[in-house]
């Protein structure tokens, strides 16, 4: 028999779920389509804030994975220290604080880890150091967190020392977000701390949404740092200005498969949405000329756009030493050597042996052996 008090429980349980799904609604709109008129201190509402922790952490902590994969597989073992000093930039409630954590915790080498969070918002560092002690417990990984209440351009006199790493998740595009020179402020902002607080062999990893805008002002960033010495170590395997700047139209992102929790799939029911994969764009920077093409040679490209199928063909777009470019392998041409062609997805890394080239594309023939890497 079900008790009064059973109904009840189950009834606020859903009101509160319901309450939730109408606040990740309303988020998810302030950063897409409203995203002009998002407040700066958008998690002070504490609505929106619930919103973020319950449905956008989950899968915000993950988006670090890739970045730190990236460097943790170079041949001259990045994160060989005992000790790392991480810094956390705009942290929020601790996101890439505790993907960085979770990571760190899985490797067999477990390094030292001091972190510092930094944040404009006092509730989000209470919340990144509650958040913090529990996955401290749960990670079993000797780690220690530093917060910051302090604004991105008014940090530098709260840091000591130097940090090799330092992320910035979410955060670039809320820069002078209304100013018309932003990118330049935004490349000086950076420029002064990399080259002040990263160190000689440290890496800056920057994560963005994946948006047109948000993705194309982050390269232009990107390609601001490396007029100032910064090298690329990934996602590019080149070290030159980006070539998907050159079209208005062009931008990349990433998109990772990934598997929601169950309250993270109820939510998206009830508030119309769906998050089935890990969509973000991202740079990782250097000071030193280290790079994914170090592993994967300077002949390798990577994928930069779903597959496009029509009749006759498949094709996508990728990017390498030539730049970005389509590349194309028709329905006759399939062979035994070409058959990993049919698995590509955006992000892989890939080489070709015999490949064609017709001048605006590249084309896979019947004899050009397909190499396909997933980073």
């Amino acid at each position: 028999m079900i008790s009064n008090k059973t109904i009840s429980s189950k009834k606020s349980l859903n009101e509160e779920l319901t309450f939730i799904a109408a606040e990740v609604s309303r988020l998810s709109k302030l950063l897409t389509k409203y995203r002009a008129n998002i407040p700066i201190a958008y998690l002070k509402d504490e609505g929106l804030r619930k919103a973020y922790l319950t449905y956008y952490l989950p899968s915000n902590l993950l988006k670090i994975y890739l970045p730190l994969k990236e460097l943790s597989s170079h041949q001259k073992d990045i994160f060989s220290k005992g000790h790392l000093r991480i810094l956390d930039i705009g942290s929020g409630p601790g996101s890439a604080t505790l993907g960085a954590l979770e990571f760190f915790s899985r490797l067999e080498k477990r390094p030292v880890l001091e972190f510092t969070a930094a944040d404009h918002v006092a509730e989000n560092l209470k919340d990144a150091a509650k958040l913090f002690a529990s996955y401290k417990q749960h990670c079993r990984i000797n780690a220690s967190l530093h917060t910051v209440k302090a604004t991105v351009e008014k940090l530098k006199p709260f840091l000591e020392g130097r940090y090799d790493l330092i992320i910035l998740s979410n955060v670039l595009n809320e820069l002078f977000r209304s100013d018309e020179e932003r990118i330049a402020k935004r490349i000086d902002v950076l420029n002064e701390i990399m080259k002040r607080f990263l160190t000689d062999d440290g890496s800056c990893i920057i994560i963005e949404p994946a948006l047109h805008d948000t993705s194309r002002e982050m390269l232009l960033v990107r390609d601001g740092l490396l007029a100032h010495g910064f090298h690329v170590y990934s996602p590019c395997l080149i070290n030159r200005n980006c070539p998907a700047l050159v079209h208005q139209k062009d931008w990349c992102h990433e998109d990772v498969p990934w598997e929601p929790p169950a309250l993270v799939k109820e939510i998206d029911k009830l508030a119309g949405l769906r998050k089935d994969s890990l969509k973000f764009s991202y740079i990782t920077l250097r000071k030193d000329s280290l790079s994914l093409a170090d592993i994967y040679g300077a002949d390798s490209f990577r994928i930069v756009s779903e597959p496009i199928i029509s009749k006759g063909k498949v094709e996508f777009y990728l990017c390498g030493k030539e730049g970005r470019r389509l590349i194309v392998r028709l329905d006759k041409d399939k062979s035994p050597a070409n058959e990993s062609f049919d698995a590509l997805k955006r992000g892989d890394i890939v080489r070709f042996d015999n490949l064609l080239d017709e001048g605006k594309r590249y084309k896979v023939g019947e004899k050009t052996s397909v190499t396909a890497k997933n980073t």
